[in-house]
């Protein structure tokens, strides 16, 4: 054979790999997707169990593989992200301002958001709760218990974290729920942040302040989060105490418009989405202390979240939208308070 000839084959080999690679190769690669569910801090357990279940269920479903990543930090620090160009496909937010805030500044997706899932866009709920150390030393049993003399108050920092809004929202609206009026409220506050110690930028920062560095006496913060450090660090340490009246917290989530249509994962993100809502995903939300939503659901797991009487934003403050604008835009209420405290 001689060596032309032999040249001649090899390039026609060659041709047909490549064009063997493109018919088997691109719709192995369009099988290769991802999404960037864009979160906040107390979540990344609960998706860490949603992530992998979700791409089981997907695969089984349509045989394609597919990657979700996750982005943690204090909630409107995350919104902030998003709008300035981290391209989430998803976020899983713990207040609706902070998607509000997508659609008002960076025109990433339509106002009317919420509307597009069930339960206004909120696949689980939780509340507001205290964790204490060990045997309540402080005796702590409601808010008024927060704004005595020499106790030490754990909280993130409101201007950075819906788990922070939460607690102060929560402790102005129980002022009001047993019939003070705005002015006592805001000294209720006023008094309540002059015994917090440090402002952590999120939920989970204020955590390891108060279990691992041993800072404070009650640290006020999600349900589903003192739970999860019971589990984790067992019941030695720390108590739980439910107050009497608490806030509803109703963690919204939404797709992210302009990037699903950039990247082409709408389909994938929507279904993503749709599985927090599904039998399998309200399971996987109740393992992780989140109230699920789904009826059959919260039957099974009624005897794991106490009952006790929870207000909504809504019903309190007229919305997070106005909450926002009265108590935590710069010069709002809170920072009139955080000033007054010292």
């Amino acid at each position: 054979m001689s060596h032309r000839f032999r040249s001649k084959s090899a390039r026609a080999f060659a041709r047909i790999f490549v064009l063997l690679s493109m018919v088997f190769l691109v719709p192995l690669a369009q099988a290769q997707q991802s999404l960037l569910n864009v979160s906040y801090d107390v979540t990344r357990e609960l998706y860490k169990d949603i992530n992998p279940a979700f791409a089981a269920a997907w695969k089984a479903r349509t045989g394609e593989t597919v990657t979700i990543n996750q982005s943690h930090a204090g909630s409107s620090k995350q919104a902030m992200s998003v709008v300035n160009g981290l391209e989430a496909d998803v976020v899983t937010m713990n207040q609706s301002n902070d998607i509000d805030l997508l659609a008002s500044r960076g025109g990433l997706l339509p106002a009317d958001w919420a509307k597009r899932l069930p339960n206004s866009s909120a696949p689980y709920t939780s509340t507001t709760v205290f964790l204490v150390r060990k045997g309540n030393p402080k005796a702590i049993r409601d808010w008024d218990d927060l704004v005595k003399p020499a106790v030490q108050v754990i909280v993130p920092n409101p201007k950075t974290s819906g788990n922070g809004r939460y607690t102060y929202l929560g402790a102005w609206g129980y002022v009001l729920k047993k019939g003070g009026d705005p002015a006592q409220a805001r000294d209720f506050v006023t008094r309540l942040f002059k015994n917090v110690p440090i402002l952590d930028a999120g939920g989970r920062a204020a955590t390891t302040t108060f279990t691992q560095r041993n800072i404070g006496d009650v640290l006020v913060t999600f349900e589903n989060e003192v739970l999860l450090i019971k589990k984790e660090l067992g019941g030695d340490a720390f108590d739980i105490v439910y107050p009497s009246i608490s806030i509803l917290a109703e963690p919204p989530v939404s797709l992210v418009d302009k990037v699903v249509d950039k990247r082409g994962t709408r389909k994938l993100a929507q279904a993503y989405l749709d599985f927090l809502y599904s039998p399998e995903g309200q399971e996987i939300v109740a393992k992780h202390y989140f109230r699920p939503r789904l009826d059959s659901v919260v039957k099974k797991h009624a005897a794991e979240f106490k009952q006790l009487q929870l207000f909504t934003i809504d019903e309190v403050f007229g919305g997070w939208q106005k909450a926002q604008k009265v108590h935590f835009d710069d010069g709002g209420l809170f920072d009139q308070i955080y000033v007054a405290r010292k």
